[in-house]
C-alpha cells in the first residue's frame, strides 16, 4: 500500500519576479508569510502557477531555500520539475533532492505532442533516477495529456510514483483510480472541479492557484467536506466559482498576481509586456476584488483548516 503524500489544501505558489525576471525574494517571503498566517502549511513550488517554463535551476534552488527559511522548515513542499525533456527535468529533480522536499510534481514534457507510450517511458525514466515520491502532473493545456490507463499502470508498477495531480479540469482520472481501487494520492489541480471532487469523494485534496491568494475559500471548502450537500458548502463553492470567472479572463499567473496585488500581498510583475487593454481589465478586476472580498469573507467566516 502506498502512503498518501498529502491530504490537505496546498497553495500553488506564484513566482514573484523583478523587472529583470530574477526572483523577487522579499515578495516571495511576504507571500509565504501571508499563507502561513491563514493556516496554509503546504506549498507546491514551480508548477504552472509558478510559470515553471521560465524558471532556471538556480532560481528554483533560491525559491525552495526561501520557502524553507520563512516556514521554519514546518511546511510541506512539493516541487515541480517541468522541462522540455528528461535532461532538463532531471536537473530540476537534483535541485529538489538537495532541498529535501516531500515530493515532486512531474509534468509531461512541454511543446511537442507525445503518445501515451512516450509519456510512460519518460515517467519511468525519471522515476528510476530518484528516490523522491512522485505525483504525476496532468496538464493537458500545456503538455500532452495523460490517459487513465497510463496513470493506473504507472502508479501500480512504479514504486515511487504515488499518485497524480490532475489539472485537466476533469475528474475522469481520479474517478478511475477509485473505481479500480488503486492506492494512490489523488489531488485536484484545477480549482473549478474541487468542490465536485469533494462531493464525489474522489480526491484527497487540492493544489490550488486560488489558494495562493484566497486561501480562505479553499480552506473553507475543505473544512466543509464532511457535509458537501449542505448550504454552507454550496455558498462557499459559489464564491469560488465567482473568483474563477474573474480570473479566467487572464492568463492564470497574471490574474492571480493582480488578485494578490489587490490584497496587498505583492506587486504584480510579468515576463511579458502588459497591453493597455489588459491593464485596464486588471484595474476593473482589482476594483471588483476590493469591494467583494471583505463582505464575502466576513459573511462566511472562513478559518483554518481542520
Amino acid at each position: 500500500m502506498k502512503a498518501k503524500l498529502m491530504e490537505r489544501v496546498s497553495a500553488a505558489l506564484l513566482m514573484p519576479r523583478l523587472e529583470d525576471e530574477s526572483v523577487d525574494v522579499p515578495a516571495l517571503r511576504a507571500l509565504v508569510t501571508f499563507l502561513m498566517e491563514k493556516g496554509v502549511l503546504s506549498y507546491a513550488v514551480n508548477g504552472a502557477t509558478g510559470e515553471f517554463c521560465l524558471t532556471t535551476p538556480e532560481q528554483l534552488a533560491l525559491v525552495l531555500e526561501t520557502v524553507a527559511e520563512v516556514s521554519g522548515g514546518a511546511a510541506q513542499v512539493v516541487c515541480g520539475v517541468g522541462a522540455g525533456g528528461i535532461g532538463g527535468t532531471l536537473k530540476m529533480v537534483r535541485v529538489a533532492e538537495k532541498a529535501n522536499v516531500a515530493g515532486i510534481l512531474l509534468p509531461m514534457p512541454y511543446f511537442f505532442p507525445y503518445e501515451q507510450g512516450d509519456l510512460e517511458a519518460f515517467c519511468r525514466g525519471v522515476a528510476v533516477r530518484t528516490s523522491l515520491p512522485i505525483l504525476l502532473y496532468n496538464l493537458p493545456q500545456f503538455t500532452s495529456g495523460l490517459e487513465s490507463e497510463t496513470v493506473r499502470r504507472l502508479i501500480g508498477e512504479v514504486p515511487n510514483i504515488v499518485g497524480i495531480k490532475d489539472s485537466s479540469g476533469s475528474l475522469e482520472i481520479l474517478r478511475d483510480l477509485r473505481r479500480y481501487g488503486v492506492e494512490a494520492t489523488g489531488i485536484v489541480g484545477n480549482d473549478s472541479v474541487f468542490a465536485e471532487g469533494l462531493k464525489e469523494g474522489v480526491c484527497d485534496g487540492v493544489i490550488s492557484g486560488v489558494a495562493c491568494v484566497l486561501p480562505e475559500i479553499l480552506l473553507g471548502l475543505y473544512r466543509l467536506r464532511r457535509d458537501p450537500n449542505g448550504a454552507e458548502f454550496a455558498r462557499t463553492a459559489g464564491l469560488l466559482d465567482e473568483v474563477i470567472a474573474e480570473l479566467n479572463r487572464f492568463p492564470t499567473p497574471w490574474g492571480l498576481k493582480w488578485m494578490a496585488e489587490a490584497r496587498g500581498i505583492l506587486n504584480a510583475r510579468f515576463a511579458l509586456p502588459v497591453s493597455s487593454e489588459r491593464a485596464e481589465s486588471a484595474v476593473r478586476m482589482k476594483e471588483w476584488a476590493s469591494s467583494w472580498l471583505p463582505e464575502a469573507l466576513k459573511a462566511l467566516g472562513f478559518g483554518h483548516m481542520d
